[in-house]
């Protein structure tokens, strides 16, 4: 080998030297990683606690409100890069939706099993201020014990907000014969319908209200009404009459597909985290019974539960 040809080879050695070394100290980006917040409690504290989490290896966070349903187009097109609470039956489609066109991932499942539908707070049952329930037949007996100031005499659903479900609540109290005796209501926010369950509970009526699982509530203790069972295609926007119940689901986590690129090890740590009911329903609780805000909320989480959460940051 002459002097030239050694040269190269000692150049082309370096060259990949350099490139093993590159890959093998790959770092996360600087660029933040955008975390949606929503309009529920666990969701939000979840975020914060997401962000402390990514924060703890380095990586700089940005918060944005976000709808949630629009999030996934916004996860797509890389406007935000993660959603960490994608619920089955409210969100599902829009999750599958945006996944099919391309840009956003599944980065896998929480441990908490998930229902979201209507009920009413465990005492309504236990008092038998309608008896029959949580069966929904028992409802058309009792419209009266549900009714509110503003229901018109009739029995009153208070649905989320109008964001959430759409239609969904109305059509199914057409399609199960209800509508001459109830009217559903949309709540402004999650805490308008905390706020009714609280009055409720204080003035002794009864109140049937949407609700989710895990959440706060799971400690006091909550009926979900047992209403005709879900199956695909029972829901109008599918063809079906509107008249079946929610199914119980999972609770996803969805990415854009450049951030496991982007940021290899705050993805790993992301994909990685897992987190159960219980979890959840200490994050929700944390705000809607402590009242605390959801950024304190987090680091009053995160600093109680260091043996949940800093094994998926390793």
């Amino acid at each position: 080998m002459n002097k030239f040809t050694s040269k190269v080879a000692a150049a082309a050695l370096t060259m990949t030297l350099a490139s093993v070394s590159g890959q093998a100290l790959a770092a996360d980006s600087s660029k933040p990683i955008v975390i949606p917040t929503h309009n529920w409690s666990s969701q939000v504290v979840m975020a914060y606690v997401l962000g402390g989490m990514f924060e703890s290896m380095g990586n700089n966070v940005e918060y944005v409100p976000s709808d949630s349903q629009a999030v996934y187009e916004a996860i797509r097109n890389g406007d935000v890069t993660i959603s960490h609470e994608v619920w089955q039956s409210s969100m599902g489609a829009s999750f599958y939706n945006a996944m099919a066109k391309g840009g956003l991932i599944d980065a896998g499942s929480h441990a908490a099993a998930t229902l979201e539908d209507m009920g009413v707070p465990h005492w309504v049952v236990e008092q038998n201020l309608c008896p029959g329930l949580p069966n929904w037949e028992a409802l058309a007996n009792c419209p009266e014990v549900f009714a509110t100031a503003d229901s018109g005499g009739m029995g009153r659903w208070l649905e989320g907000p109008q964001s959430w479900h759409g239609q969904l609540m109305p059509e199914r109290v057409a399609a199960l014969g209800l509508g001459d005796s109830y009217v559903v209501k949309f709540a402004g926010s999650a805490d308008a319908l905390w706020a009714d369950l609280e009055a409720a509970k204080k003035e002794g009526r009864g109140t049937i209200i949407f609700n989710w699982t895990p959440n706060f509530t799971d400690a006091d203790g909550f009926d979900f009404i047992k209403f005709p069972p879900y199956f695909d295609g029972c829901r109008t926007v599918d063809g079906g009459d509107g008249s079946c119940g929610s199914p119980k689901g999972w609770l996803k986590k969805a990415a854009n597909y450049k951030f496991p690129k982007t940021h290899p090890a705050a993805y790993t740590m992301y994909a990685k985290t897992s987190f159960n009911a219980t979890d959840i329903g200490q994050m929700a609780a944390l705000v809607d019974i402590d009242g605390m805000s959801a950024e304190d909320a987090a680091k009053a989480w995160l600093a109680a539960h260091e043996d949940v959460w800093m094994p998926f940051t390793q």
